[in-house]
């Protein structure tokens, strides 16, 4: 793949930007190596890699992750019989420390299968061994007492006779009778020993071993003959101390070289997710989405915005390529905003193949180029005395040199800085080839005939970058079906130039010229009036949908009050039923009551029965009166109008 273009789209500057995010150098060294892919598998496999990460720091917030560099190198010296030093070892166990971090992150919160399983899943923490280097080796050039029995041992005897020495000297340097020997009252040391520092001319005073003397040659620093023995014990004691650091290291660099195979697997996969965060704080910071991969010769980019540019002045545009147009030829007026559009489309695309989230709707969708080839600016080259026509031309000979299919062309001014009517000319011979090679192009250019030829021709469409003629500047805005006006009269009446110089300006024209100028005016007409219209159908599309809504909600309150009703209706006959099954049990036992009174005849017991029955069919329905409501007619839902009882 061609890669002048990672310069002319600034992809490079996006790659930089990503870089910083990185906590390791090795993997700041990849992401800085990236370039994009171009099977369309791969992009869409990174793209939902790097999306996956951002939905993961968007939820559990950024792992604890420390920076490492070369510990790969380090395990394998390990393995090749190399001992490695305290400061190595520490490195080892701070890699160590990340995999157990990142796998302790991606676990921290529930979440289905993921794309980047395979990656956490190769981690492999060693817990015990980590705290083991952490316990035993406290810096670079410092272990712990506890890193064995043996070293905290040997220190503790070290300290024990360095204390006897310094006991031992001090008395000296207080004592009056050897006090007046020395230079000062202190006790420092020298080659490892402890020595006082004597005058040199009562160096015979003072019995011991002379073992520096300062530059002025004054003073002698004496070790006494009494601390002599006890030296040389500590100088003992510290030949066992460095043998026994030298055994730990041996014994944990084994354990390092033990786990080489899962370790180098392991880190390999801790760059790779360390390069994905990257990408994923790069993706919050624009606030970007994932876009998605088509596989056809096609792009969509929805609301697209430029992520070098100021959030707050960029104005979103929406690029479509390759479904209904290949070709897009862009024009309007300078600083307009052309060339920002030719670059975010490219740089979008260009981001998505490295697996970027891009700064666009999340409806957006890239396709996979093989090719950028990109002409944007002027580059030409002092030194080959090339004009800004020839460097121009000699970019678009190398670019019709690689144009094929699945290739994105970008063509700022194209055909500009020589002769307009050749340039034009030039221009349209150049779109046709470039055409019949396959490739999706965009271009920027004034050129008049540039705007006729995409209105003649199938498959190519002109766009322009609007412009407010009231305040003279432009809004970045992109209209796609709509050439562009120069205005190049407007404003330069707008800016002073007299009348009767625009009148003038104005004969000169072709009539060809003012033709066009006149259907560029109708299209301007035509694309307000179509404007007013769809803003129209859209106030009465929203009006439509309110009432629908309404009418919705009313029939919903309307049925769920008769389900209501109904409900309330079913609890009362059923109260009622429980009442009339009570009350029944109730006077069925009154009544055998009442026959087995042998005091009542038969006719008074008949009579009795008679009055309890009427008695307990009033109380029954004391309460239970039906209130008969008018049924109203049923209106199906698409005849109910707004006002309309129902």
């Amino acid at each position: 793949m061609e890669t002048s273009y990672l310069k002319t789209l600034e992809l490079d500057k996006i790659i930089a930007r990503a870089s910083e995010g990185c906590v390791c150098k090795e993997a700041r060294e990849q992401l800085l190596a990236l370039e994009p892919q171009c099977d369309p598998d791969e992009v869409r496999y990174a793209l939902e890699q790097t999306d996956a990460i951002n939905s993961l720091l968007i939820k559990n917030g950024s792992p604890r992750f420390g920076g490492v560099e070369g510990v790969s190198s380090l395990v394998a010296r390990a393995v090749k019989g190399g001992v490695l030093s305290m400061g190595e070892l520490l490195m080892v166990a701070g890699a160590l420390r990340n995999f157990q971090n990142l796998t302790s992150w991606y676990g921290s919160s529930e979440h289905d299968a993921l794309p980047t399983d395979d990656l956490f899943y190769a981690l492999a923490p060693q817990p015990g061994l980590e705290q083991q280097i952490s316990s035993a080796i406290l810096a670079p050039d410092a272990m712990a007492d506890t890193a064995s029995h043996t070293l905290n041992e040997l220190r503790k005897k070290i300290r024990a006779t360095e204390n006897s020495i310094r006991d031992r000297l001090e008395s000296m340097v207080r004592n009056m009778d050897t006090s007046k020997y020395l230079q000062e009252s202190v006790v420092s040391i020298r080659n490892g020993r402890y020595v006082v520092p004597v005058k040199s001319e009562y160096r015979g005073e003072v019995s011991g071993i002379i073992h520096d003397v300062s530059s002025t040659g004054a003073t002698v620093f004496v070790e006494p003959q009494a601390v002599v023995e006890a030296n040389a014990r500590i100088l003992q004691y510290r030949a066992q101390e460095a043998q026994e650091i030298e055994r730990i290291l041996v014994a944990f660099t084994a354990q390092v070289a033990a786990i080489e195979p899962q370790f180098q697997y392991s880190y390999k996969a801790m760059l790779e997710i360390d390069v994905l965060l990257a990408k994923a704080r790069l993706a919050l910071d624009m606030k970007a989405f994932k876009p998605s991969v088509r596989t056809d010769s096609s792009f969509s980019l929805i609301r697209a915005r430029h992520p070098l540019i100021d959030p707050k002045k960029c104005v979103p545009v929406d690029i479509a390529l390759g479904k209904e147009y290949d070709s897009l030829i862009i024009t309007g007026p300078n600083t307009g905003g052309k060339t920002v559009t030719l670059k975010t489309a490219g740089l979008l695309c260009a981001m998505a193949q490295c697996g970027f989230l891009i700064p666009a709707d999340e409806r957006s969708e890239i396709c996979v180029f093989d090719e950028f080839l990109v002409d944007i600016g002027d580059e030409q080259s002092i030194e080959q005395s090339l004009s800004t026509f020839s460097g121009h031309m000699k970019k678009i000979t190398g670019i019709l040199e690689l144009a094929m299919p699945h290739t994105l062309v970008l063509l700022d001014e194209l055909g500009a800085g020589t002769d307009p009517a050749e340039g034009a000319a030039l221009a349209v011979a150049i779109i046709e080839e470039l055409r019949r090679r396959g490739v999706l192009l965009m271009a920027t250019t004034h050129y008049a005939e540039l705007k006729v030829f995409a209105l003649e021709t199938k498959g190519v469409v002109n766009a322009s970058c609007e412009f407010d003629l009231e305040t003279l500047r432009p809004t970045y805005k992109l209209s796609v079906g709509v050439p562009g006006k120069s205005n190049a009269f407007l404003i330069s009446e707008k800016l002073g130039i007299p009348e009767r110089v625009i009148e003038a300006a104005q004969q000169h024209l072709s009539a060809e010229d003012k033709r066009l100028d006149a259907v560029l005016g109708q299209l301007d007409d035509l694309k307000l009036q179509l404007k007013e219209s769809q803003d129209e159908v859209e106030e009465l599309k929203n009006e439509a949908s309110h009432q629908l809504e309404a009418a919705q909600k009313k029939r919903d309150e309307l049925i769920q009050q008769g389900e209501n009703e109904l409900e309330a209706a079913r609890a009362k006959a059923r109260a009622l039923a429980q009442q009339v099954e009570s009350k029944a049990y109730a006077l069925t036992d009154e009544l055998r009551q009442l026959q087995k009174d042998e005091r009542l005849s038969t006719q008074q017991k008949a009579q009795r029965a008679r009055e309890i029955a009427k008695k307990e069919s009033e109380k029954l329905f004391i309460g239970t009166e039906v209130v008969h409501n008018p049924v109203k007619e049923f209106v199906p839902l698409k005849e109910v109008k707004v006002g309309q009882e129902v």
